[in-house]
């Protein structure tokens, strides 16, 4: 076995953000810079809440700066070279990593936990509901939710949201065991269409044996990531469907693909792929940016206390009177660390961009150099969310408010 790497904790969190793009020189623009970053990412969040911009434009915008929305579409659309699924949350994800995904459509259906037994049991007690979805679109697809008559025979039930949403449910239901895709999009409303017909032909691979594609995933994760242990691995791209992620690890190591890594106090076993390795190389150079509250490189809330002592947790559904910073909280990372919490919101009528809290962290000093730098920050992601300008409540601490406004 050989030597375990020796990193700090300053040259661990350089080569994690350095992966992500969030350091060196920005990637190209157009769809060649957006291929290149998602090909690192290998998925972007969906989440609905556009307080100031939806959550994977923002990922985007972190790594690429000002970039035409509309490159994304082509590459989901026209290009289907992305598409939509489960990986650690509803995403978008790659075309060429469909064989993954296909690891969990094949046992969407065959689960043993009581809820996929309930949802089994469900499906099969609404076979009419699940043929007539199915043939709809065949025969007139792509089609939106309510395109679909509710020939449920067991209601579904739920105490969540879903209670009753019989048709969404099936749809989901179909979605996750690969049956049908989303096709396109009118606003937030999906539109269906079978996945044998929406597919690109060249992603009709033979299946992928299990393990193989949680080596393939296993890779994919430490590429971006930069350095990991085992439970990262586990929670970041295909969260919580990495089995016999330990063996597997053993494999890529004794292969030379993986390297034993120490950071810092050597305590806790971390991996490096070797991929990576040439990064630790390179001249370091910092950017400073905003990150969504959903972003990759912070999406687990461990590791981003692990590496960087940031206890980062979102308030959207926190009562008001609770939270301690805000409704929509973007963290602010400068160079290699996380400075701070940014709470914009962004107010489309009077297109401003209005900063109701800005709160750096205990021990930063806030020079003149950083202050400036999130001020810069601030005004590109005005004009990225289409803001004229930038107004900052009376709330925001000097120095920042008075550098940044």
């Amino acid at each position: 076995m050989p030597n375990p790497l020796a990193l700090s904790l300053e040259s661990a969190r350089r080569l994690a953000v350095t992966c992500q793009h969030l350091a060196g020189p920005r990637p190209g623009g157009g769809l060649d810079g957006l291929r290149q970053v998602l090909r690192t990412l290998r998925c972007l969040q969906l989440d609905p809440i556009d307080a100031v911009a939806r959550s994977h434009f923002l990922v985007l915008w972190s790594r690429l700066g000002d970039y035409d929305r509309a490159d994304l579409d082509t590459l989901l659309w026209q290009e289907r070279w992305l598409f939509e699924y489960w990986a650690h949350a509803a995403s978008i994800v790659l075309a060429e990593d469909y064989p993954i995904h296909h690891v969990m459509m094949r046992g969407h259906a065959k689960g043993e936990s009581p809820y996929a037994q309930r949802v089994r049991g469900w499906i099969e007690a609404n076979d009419g509901l699940r043929q007539h979805v199915l043939d709809r679109l065949r025969t007139a697809g792509p089609l939106p939710p309510g395109a679909f008559d509710d020939l449920t025979s067991v209601p579904w039930q739920s105490s969540g949201w879903t209670n009753g949403r019989s048709v969404e449910r099936m749809l989901d239901f179909l979605w996750f065991q690969g049956s049908i895709m989303v096709a396109a999009r009118a606003g937030r409303t999906r539109h269906w269409d079978l996945a044998e017909r929406w597919l690109p032909a060249w992603v009709d691979a033979p299946p992928l044996p299990r393990r193989e594609a949680v080596s393939l995933a296993a890779e994919h994760a430490l590429r971006a990531l930069g350095v990991a242990r085992v439970a990262d691995i586990e929670r970041h791209f295909i969260r919580d469907r990495y089995p016999e992620l330990p063996e597997i690890l053993e494999e890529l190591q004794r292969s030379g693909r993986v390297v034993p890594a120490e950071v810092e106090d050597g305590t806790e076993r971390w991996h490096v792929h070797r991929d990576v390795l040439g990064l630790l190389e390179r001249e370091w150079q910092p950017r400073t940016t905003l990150l969504s509250p959903f972003d990759n490189l912070i999406c687990d809330r461990a590791r981003t206390e692990r590496l960087w002592g940031f206890e980062f947790r979102t308030e959207m559904y926190v009562p008001k009177h609770k939270r301690r910073y805000g409704y929509y909280i973007m963290p602010i990372l400068h160079g290699e660390r996380l400075i701070g919490r940014l709470v914009p919101r962004l107010d489309r009528r009077k297109q401003v961009l209005e900063i109701e809290g800005l709160f750096p962290e205990p021990g930063f000093p806030g020079d003149e150099i950083s202050v400036r730098a999130v001020g810069e920050a601030v005004a590109e992601l005005a004009a990225f969310a289409g803001a004229r300008e930038v107004a900052y409540a009376a709330t925001v601490p000097e120095p920042w408010r008075a550098a940044s406004g």
